[in-house]
């Protein structure tokens, strides 16, 4: 009898099929949220694993042999079949399974964390909820995600189904000890605010708006939560997104000078296409829609108070 084959690690198999498919090692990292290293380390697992090489590799580039392309392709089929199996296992195990939610950190931060005891009241308070911080396109199957909220911005994919709730208005934010430099018409200057995950945030707010921006002083972050907790320590002046900055506007901690304009974007929820669990959907996507209703009326007062900003 032929000698068992040594199967690999998992993680090793899904790294294997992302670096064939891309043909790229850092891009099978950025899909599967690894590091580049833990990528190449699980590749060549697969490869002592089965006794050869699986790429051919320069300093440059790494190209899949001909035998790894057909194996990747019988990989990725493995896969796929084996996300159907728990998706379906999932499923079968009822609505006392625990609902898992996606969401980007921003918006799960600053506005679904302070709602939490209202969604888990929705969804029933026998029902184990369960967040995950992420952004962009979501793995539903291969990390058990049952349902995410995105900003729509970028191709979702015609295997997904995304119902928007609230429109993306957007506008300059600070503390109100900074906002008379800010009220008046005319270019907007002051310590602008940036962030990595939104870079043309302020440029897309001018060209909406026509208001021109003074060259000053700048300061980046990495993270767009972060340029908005500088705004509230008072550090400058931030693009806020008005469901992200609706709380502070309350509570005052915060103020729009020059009100919100609509960006063309939308927040969604989403779930794969066909919807696995419609009653759960339809439950949350009911309460982010009520939740989010105030918000404008909200838009309606802030753009009413505001100042002209041509």
């Amino acid at each position: 009898m032929p000698a068992p084959v040594h199967m690999p690690p998992l993680s090793a198999l899904r790294a294997f099929e992302a670096t064939v498919r891309h043909g790229s090692v850092s891009k099978a990292a950025r899909e599967l949220h690894l590091t580049d290293g833990a990528v190449s380390r699980a590749v060549r697992d697969m490869e002592e694993a089965l006794g050869f090489a699986l790429f051919q590799r320069s300093n440059r580039s790494i190209i899949a042999t001909p035998t790894a392309r057909v194996l990747a392709e019988e990989v990725a089929l493995a896969l796929e079949r084996l996300r159907g199996a728990l998706g379906r296992a999932r499923q079968a195990a009822g609505p006392d399974r625990p609902l898992v939610l996606s969401c980007e950190p921003t918006f799960l931060m600053r506005w679904l964390i302070p709602r939490l005891g209202g969604l888990q009241e929705a969804i029933g308070t026998q029902r184990e909820l369960r967040l995950v911080s992420a952004g962009g396109s979501v793995p539903f199957a291969r990390e058990g995600i049952d349902l995410a909220i995105r900003r729509a911005d970028f191709d979702m994919g015609a295997d997904v189904v995304a119902e928007p709730f609230v429109q993306e208005r957007v506008g300059p934010v600070c503390k109100p000890a900074l906002a008379k430099a800010l009220a008046r018409s005319g270019p907007l200057g002051g310590v602008l605010l940036h962030t990595q995950s939104r870079p043309d945030a302020w440029r897309h707010w001018s060209e909406l708006t026509g208001v021109p921006l003074r060259a000053g002083r700048e300061v980046r972050f990495e993270h767009f939560y972060l340029s908005l907790q500088a705004a509230v320590a008072g550090a400058g002046v931030a693009i806020g997104p008005l469901a992200l900055v609706a709380d502070d506007l309350a509570s005052g901690t915060l103020c729009a000078p020059r009100g919100f304009v609509a960006d063309g974007s939308h927040y969604v929820l989403m779930s794969p296409r066909p919807v696995q669990d419609e009653a759960s959907f339809a439950l949350v996507l009911d309460w982010l829609r009520a939740q989010t209703l105030p918000l404008g009326l909200a838009h309606a007062q802030a753009h009413a108070q505001a100042p002209a900003a041509g």
